[in-house]
């Protein structure tokens, strides 16, 4: 848990984890992948220091909670455009294409891949023309494939698919990297950290050696392809036994429903605790939505078991028949 960050043992476990996760993303030569502390709201705040470079504004689409957050960030440097918001929906949905405002001379576009307190998902990367695009996929990175080369740079938090929270990766475009603002912390600077391997300060290096863990199961499952069709079928029938009862509903326009997270609401609100309740006696747990929106949320990331979304799915029937 504690291994030097500068000895022989660790600079290799993350070299492997850095090629595992080249090889699973296909990561072209041309990006940097740098491992940092501070989780992806860390660089809520490293992103704009690194890519506003002299640049009048940046540019962000806003599709819930987590998007919210990262424009509340990015403020704190500077004018932030609105591309595109999904509010007027209550963010239970993604704003057409065709709707977005895309500023050209915007330093960088950024999205929230996906939004796991309202359960709403990206499901292809959006084209923004010229306009560098920056990803925060902390809760579906690593669970199908991506066309890296679309991006400017992509970074999440581990502890979704990747290992233990503190941890961020990053993948960051060569030619976006060296023109970051004079007073970003040189740990939060692209240039630095990548110069050094991640290492201008103490790496988490038990998260890394975690995430290095993590690499190597998806690769061993068969890799993203194979990781994606698992999830795909998880998410597909807890959907169907959400839409198939008046008894329980999800707001989200089927077409944009999060694989990761399914949020969903009881018909009756007041059995919501009850339900919680009981599916914690019956195994299930981590079952509360978010205290903003409350709810149930059913988090199925890569390490979840297709049986264990039969068993909620089997407990959720069970429920209905003697509650509804």
């Amino acid at each position: 848990m504690e291994l030097s960050h500068r000895g022989k043992d660790f600079i290799d476990i993350a070299e492997k984890a850095e090629a595992d996760l080249r090889e699973l993303l296909g990561v072209p030569d041309s990006y940097k992948v740098l491992f940092l502390a501070g989780g992806a709201s860390g660089q809520f705040a490293a992103v704009p220091m690194n890519l506003w470079g002299d640049k009048a504004k940046v540019s962000y689409v806003s599709t819930g909670y987590w998007s919210e957050k990262a424009i509340a960030e990015a403020k704190l440097f500077g004018p932030v455009h609105i591309a595109a918001s999904g509010k007027d929906s209550n963010f239970t949905t993604i704003p057409p294409r065709s709707t977005w405002r895309v500023d050209p001379s915007a330093a960088y576009l950024h999205y929230t891949a996906n939004e796991t307190i309202g359960g709403v998902e990206f499901h292809d990367a959006p084209d923004v023309g010229d306009v560098p695009l920056v990803a925060d996929m902390s809760s579906n990175i690593l669970s199908r494939p991506v066309d890296v080369t679309r991006y400017g740079l992509i970074y999440g938090s581990a502890q979704k698919n990747l290992g233990l929270a503190g941890l961020a990766v990053v993948i960051v475009r060569d030619d976006l990297i060296g023109q970051a603002l004079s007073r970003t912390p040189s740990i939060l600077d692209y240039r630095r950290q990548a110069s050094e391997r991640s290492m201008v300060n103490t790496p988490p290096t038990y998260a890394v050696y975690m995430a290095g863990l993590m690499l190597e199961w998806l690769k061993d499952q068969g890799g993203l392809s194979a990781i994606e069709a698992r999830n795909i079928r998880k998410a597909e029938k807890l959907y169907a036994e959400i839409d198939a009862s008046p008894f329980y509903s999800n707001p989200v326009r089927p077409e944009v429903r999060s694989r990761m997270n399914a949020p969903f609401h009881l018909a009756d609100p007041s059995l919501e605790k009850t339900f919680l309740s009981e599916a914690k006696e019956a195994g299930l747990v981590s079952l509360e939505g978010h205290r903003s929106v409350g709810g149930v949320r059913a988090s199925i990331y890569n390490a979840m078991p297709e049986e264990g979304v039969d068993a909620l799915i089997s407990f959720m029937r069970d429920f209905e028949k003697r509650r509804g």
